[in-house]
Formats: C-alpha cells, structure tokens, sequence
C-alpha cells in the first residue's frame, strides 16, 4: 500500500496536508516527535497521532476512528473530495484511512502497545495516547475526562445536606416562589432537587430565568444553613469562564437579590449572605503566570462550600478537570447554562454531553416523590421514567421563555432553528416581526453594510456603531471619577451593539471584516487611524494576563487620557475593573495580546449579550456553520437581531441542518442507575 510502509512518507504526506491547510503544524510536530521518540512506531501509528491531535484542536476530545471511516470528511472537516483537485485526490485522509477495513484497523489498535494504551485492560498512563474501543485520545485529555466522570460520579451517589423538616424547606420554597405557573414551576423543581445530592445542573434558553432560580436556590441554602442550631453561613463562590460573562452575570444577580422576599432566619436577613461578586474561573482558581498549574489543587482545595459555574456550555474539558480537582469532597456545585449552546472554544462538551436528556427528564418514581414532597410541584408522566439514569435525576431543564414571548421573532428564530426546522425559515421572516431584520447583500461593498454597522440616527432604531463613537470626546472635567464615568458608560454603550461573524480568517472572517471596518470609518471620519492604536480602538484580550487583572475575552476602549502633571493626552485602553462598576486603564504598550473588535466571531461572544446582534454568513456553508452556532448567535441579541447573507440566502436553512456531535465520552456518566441517598427526605 502505497505510503504505509515508510515513515518518512507518512511524515512527506502530513506535511503536505499542513501546506493544504488539512492539519495543523502542532499535529505534524507530534507526530514528528513520537516518531524520533519511539522509532518502533509505524506509519499507520503516525497518521493516527496525526488525527488524533488534529481533531483536539477542532474540539474533539478524542478520535472516533470508527466515524471517519464512515464519513471521514465530515468527521474530520476535510474538504470533499469533488472541492480538492486531482492532483491531491488519491492522498487525503479518506483516501488513506480507506486502504484498510474497520476490522484491519481494530487488529492494528490490538497490537499497539508501546505508543497506545488500552483502558479496557486498565493500562498504565504512560503512553502518549490512549483507547477505548475505537476512540483515541491523547492520554491526558483521557485523564481530565475519568477525573471528571469519577468526581461527578461521587456526588451524585453522595447525600444533600439536609437541614431541615420537609415543612420547613416546602415553606421557604412557597416563600421563594410565590405565584405559581400554569403547570409545573421548573424552578421551583430545580431548587428542591438541588437539595438531594451536592451536584446539580440547571439549563435553558436564554431568558428562562436562570440567574433568577440560581439566586433563589442560593436563598435556600443560605436559609437552611442559617436554620441550623449551630449555624454558620454558607461559603459561597460564584464564577464563569469569561470576564465579560462574570461582568453580566453580577448584574444580573444584583438585580435578582433585591427581588427577593423579606427571609429573617436568627435574626440574620439571608439577602446580606448571598453573594454578587463574580470571578473567571482562572481567577478563582488562582491562575499563574506561564504555568498551567493553579494554586488551588486537590491538595489544596477551595475555601468554599457551594460553587455556582455560569455559562457552563463554554467551560472546556482542561478547565473543568481542574475545578473538579480543586472542589472539596463536602461542596455542592451547581452548573448553570444552555445546553444547546455552542460547546468551548477548547476541547469538550461537557455541559451538552451531560445534558443529552434533559429535555425529557427521565425522573423515576423516587425523584418524583422527592419533589413533590418538597416543592409540591406535580411531575407529568412524561417526564417519568423508571429507567432514568442517576445523573437524570440532578438535571433540570427550564422551559419557561420570560424574554422571548410568543410575539418575539429572536425567540421564535432560534426555536425554529434549535428544531432543524429549515423549511419554516422561510415563512417566519415573512411574518415581520419588529425584531428582526434580513440583509440580503451581493458584496461586502453594499452600502447597506456600513448603515447597518452605523446604525441609523433616530434613537429607536436598532443601535449599531455609531452609538459609542459619538462619546469619544473626552470631558472637560478630568478627574479620575469623571474619567471612570465616561469611560464605563462608552463601554456600556458599545455593549449594545455587536456584529458577529461565523469565520477568523478571509474577507468574511472577523481578521478581514475589523480592517474593512477600519478603513471605511476612517474614511468617513469616524476615527482616525494614525497608527496601530487610535481613539476609538476596541480590543478584545486574547490571553490570560493575571498580572493585569485581564482575562481572555475581556473588551477594552481604546480613549485619550490626561498626563499627571501637564495637560497632553495619551492613549489608554479601558477594561472593566471585577467589580463592574469602575475602570482599569491599561497602557496600549503592556497589551501586547489584543485583537480589534468591531467585528467578533460567534465562538467570542458567548457569555455575552447585546441589545442588536448583526449576525454576518458567508456566501458559502463552512464546517464551522452548524445548528448550535447560529442559535448561540441569535441568542446573543436582547432587542434586535439582523441577519446578513451575501448572495445566499438559503445558507441558513442549510446551516441550521447541520449537527456537529463532538467526540468524547461524558455522556457515558449517565449509566449508573443506582442511588445511594435517600428517596424522600426525613421529617
């Protein structure tokens, strides 16, 4: 078989696929470093070192060898071969991973043995990678994934802290929950299941009232801690996976804890216990410069007793393995977010893996007990199932939409296309809905682009650019609160608008779209572009930096600054300080991991929301667009969402048939069935 045999082929041929574009140069570099390594290692073992890394960088925790010998170019995002040339044609993937059968390849894992561990014969972890069945995974990520799964696994056979009669919790929850829904109230069912074991998962769509049952369950606890004889408050952290997510999510929590009743437990008003401070996960787990390690480890664990994850659906495999380990055995976690939202930028899916059934419930008649003796809310038989799986039992999914009513195109939008619904998208952007707005362009030179990106001067229009840089003069009061003031309410403002886009690079990516943005407001006045830093620049930090208090997926302004001591200006960039309400101002110098902003990719903007989202598609569907990306990006916007299509108007209907499964095995936790807590509560 042509190039099987040697090494150094197998070694030509990845080096050409990195030239096409196929692979990365870090998956080339691994294979080349294993194969000076371990000289026994064959060229087959190559291109599937090759794959494998190759797939971890597209998400994919590991390789389903299985699925791309079935369809290898969907599985590995390959470009058809009709799209290829013949010049290239009989040496892709495909092509190569074909010389063999599924059963060859599966006598070739059998006898690998030096390079790849088997977990099914409990192998040491001292091989760079690792199987089960024909999964491959790169033995660490197979590490994070069993840390994970054995962490979980425990909480959810551990029992709830209990701290009091069943009449008491039912009546702090009538408390919490005052008026009832038609049916069954799914947050109120949330707060009482989140009683019966220390791991609990509450997801979504957007405007469910996520944040609004999180502050109320943290009411709960809070209420039944301080019930206790001997109390003590509960130690409670509250963190996302993004500053901007945190920043959000503080608002949102300071709103909801003064919706909250009147609660007076020993004379303590349980409102003062409840936290609104809000770190990235980096912070909480105490990130270190140029090092991987956090200060906060199993050795050393997390001063806490309850951890709430917002966003939960971007949280990566890596990260979640630390927080695991870095959780104590006692704490309860509860992970908040919307399932069908995209998965992490790295790799793993962890809140859509586990999250597989939620829809359905799958509650047994134990669980069902359980919250209708707490909550006294009833269970519709189709949610009942005697088979459920333990983890079913600590997953509930809100249904109720309080933002997107029936009169919402966003929320009728992202219905629609979270169903695969193609066929109704052409009838629901007939109904003109007042809230969105299709932009059918032939090239990015329409003028209607930049007015849309401008957005119009009557100030009921939906926002766009304009909005924040009509703010960039700075006050003639230059004091250091003034400046703060200026800076955060530009910030605010710029918050309201944002143009998304599905691709990084070409002309219809955020790299090509943030320079012909740049030029054309120049042009028109709007900025003025003396060099890589002008007034006006927004930035978005593209790695942690601990040091500076920035995290990846911060966004900063770029405005003139007064000198101490004379009256010149200079330039400084404006972040958001962790508490919301004041500003950092950052020397452009000491930002050397920033990127221009006025365009984002989808992927960046979650954990974000704006008022008007101007979502831009390619001209041609890519790997990337997919169900789950186009809803993430509708769901960005609160009051507005536009559309633009560029000589295809039909992508988004072929788009929102697309389904990217990411491989990885999470959804395996959900096998055990046997509980080891108690069904209902004692009295």
């Amino acid at each position: 078989m042509s190039g099987w045999n040697s090494r150094s082929s197998m070694l030509a041929q990845l080096t050409r696929w990195v030239e096409y574009g196929w692979l990365r140069s870090l998956d080339l570099a691994l294979a080349r470093f294993l194969a000076e390594e371990l000289p026994n290692m064959s060229a087959p073992d190559l291109l599937l070192v090759a794959l494998v890394s190759h797939q971890l960088g597209r998400g994919h925790v590991s390789l389903n060898l299985e699925m791309a010998l079935d369809n290898p170019q969907r599985t590995l995002s390959i470009p058809p071969e009709e799209e290829i040339g013949t010049i290239v044609h009989d040496n892709t993937p495909a092509h190569i991973l074909h010389q063999w059968t599924a059963s060859e390849w599966q006598n070739h894992l059998d006898s690998c043995g030096e390079w790849l561990g088997n977990a099914a014969l409990n192998s040491p972890l001292n091989t760079p990678l690792m199987r089960t069945g024909m999964h491959l995974y790169l033995t660490r990520y197979w590490r994070y994934e069993q840390q994970i799964t054995l962490a979980i696994q425990q909480r959810l056979q551990s029992p709830g802290h209990i701290y009091a009669s069943r009449e008491h919790v039912r009546t702090l929850l009538n408390t919490l929950f005052p008026t009832s829904e038609t049916g069954t109230d799914w947050q109120k069912v949330s707060c009482a299941l989140a009683l019966r074991c220390p791991f609990t998962i509450i997801t979504g769509g957007p405007g469910t009232g996520k944040t609004t049952t999180v502050v109320r369950l943290l009411a709960l606890l809070q209420s039944l801690a301080l019930s206790e004889t001997q109390y003590r408050p509960l130690r409670i952290r509250l963190a996302t996976p993004t500053g901007k997510a945190a920043a959000r999510l503080k608002e949102s929590i300071l709103i909801q804890i003064n919706l909250l009743p009147n609660i007076i437990i020993n004379n303590c008003d349980v409102r003062e216990y409840i936290p609104n401070q809000v770190v990235t996960l980096h912070r909480l787990l105490g990130a270190q410069s140029d090092s991987r390690a956090f200060r906060y480890n199993a050795r050393c664990p997390l001063p806490l007793d309850v951890l709430v994850v917002d966003e939960a659906s971007m949280v990566d495999l890596e990260m979640m393995a630390s927080l695991m380990q870095a959780l104590p055995d006692s704490a309860v976690l509860i992970l908040i977010g919307d399932k069908d939202q995209l998965a992490s930028v790295e790799a793993g899916s962890i809140l859509g893996d586990l999250c597989q059934r939620a829809e359905t419930g799958h509650y047994t008649a134990d669980t069902i007990r359980w919250i209708e003796s707490m909550s006294g809310e009833s269970i519709a038989p189709d949610f009942q199932d005697n088979q459920g799986y333990l983890l079913d039992q600590a997953i509930v999914m809100l249904k109720v939409s309080y933002r997107f009513t029936a009169t919402s195109g966003i929320g009728q939008l992202a219905q629609t296309v979270n169903q695969g619904a193609a066929q109704a998208l052409t009838s629901l952007w007939k109904q003109g809905y007042s809230d969105l707005t299709h932009y059918s362009i032939q090239s990015l030179d329409d003028p209607q682009l930049m007015t849309l990106l401008l957005g119009p001067a009557n100030a009921t229009s939906p926002q766009g650019l304009s909005g924040y840089l009509r703010l960039l003069e700075i006050p003639a009061n230059n004091t250091p609160a003034t400046l703060d003031e200026w800076a955060l309410h530009i910030l605010k403002v710029h918050g309201q608008f944002q143009l998304l886009c599905v691709l990084r690079q070409g002309p219809f990516g955020v790299e090509g779209l943030n320079v012909l943005i740049e030029k054309i407001l120049t042009e028109r006045g709007w900025i003025q572009t003396n060099g890589p830093w002008y007034v006006g620049r927004p930035v978005l930090v593209t790695r942690n930096d601990p040091g500076l208090g920035l995290m990846n997926g911060d966004i900063g302004i770029t405005l003139p600054y007064p000198n101490p001591g004379n009256s010149t200006l200079t330039l400084r960039v404006a972040f958001r300080a962790n508490d919301g309400e004041t500003i950092r101002w950052i020397l452009p110098a000491r930002l050397p991991h920033v990127e221009t902003v006025f365009a984002l990719t989808v992927h960046k903007s979650q954990g974000s929301e704006f008022n008007h989202v101007a979502l831009l598609l390619p001209p041609t569907p890519t790997t990337v667009l997919d169900r789950a990306l186009l809803y993430t990006g509708i769901t960005r916007a609160k009051s507005h969402f536009s559309l633009i299509t560029i000589t295809n108007k039909s992508i988004i209907e072929s788009a929102c048939q697309q389904i990217q499964m990411r491989s990885g095995g999470l959804s395996r936790i959900g096998k055990l069935t046997t509980p080891a807590w108690p069904a209902e509560p004692d009295t």
